[in-house]
């Protein structure tokens, strides 16, 4: 299994279920800094049509091309069936944001095959790895 920072820097497209309208939420200001950085943001929300400047998903099934990984900004109840949709759509990771824990999901993606991460920040572990997508 690839390390978070691997899994990362091995990812250009990032589905974000659950991402947030609301500047100050986490939802909406990680996947923000991680679009700066050069990945491409897909955000998966029911209630919103654009975030990022991208077309918003309502789940991820409705996505019409790969994805590298599934963020996931919902709660660790939510988390069980994010993955299994994930595992449905082929991604080959998913990476449940800080203080996000589920060892349901987590049995769900090993027996899947499918790297896993689970309480940590996208954005701390760019920042830590020195990591970019930019030229």
């Amino acid at each position: 299994m690839r390390t978070a920072q691997q899994i990362l820097a091995d990812s250009a497209v990032i589905a974000v279920v659950g991402a947030s309208r609301d500047p100050l939420k986490a939802a909406h200001s990680v996947p923000l800094q991680i679009k700066r950085y050069g990945w491409r943001i897909i955000p998966v929300n029911p209630t919103a049509d654009e975030l990022f400047g991208e077309r918003v998903y309502r789940s991820l099934a409705d996505i019409p091309h790969p994805v590298d990984l599934v963020n996931v900004f919902r709660p660790a109840r939510d988390a069980v069936e994010v993955v299994r949709q994930a595992v449905a759509i082929g991604a080959p990771a998913v990476w449940l944001q800080l203080g996000i824990v589920s060892a349901e999901a987590r049995q769900i993606a090993e027996e899947a095959g499918i790297d896993y991460v689970e309480d940590r920040c996208l954005a701390v572990e760019r920042a830590v790895g020195a990591l970019s997508r930019l030229g």
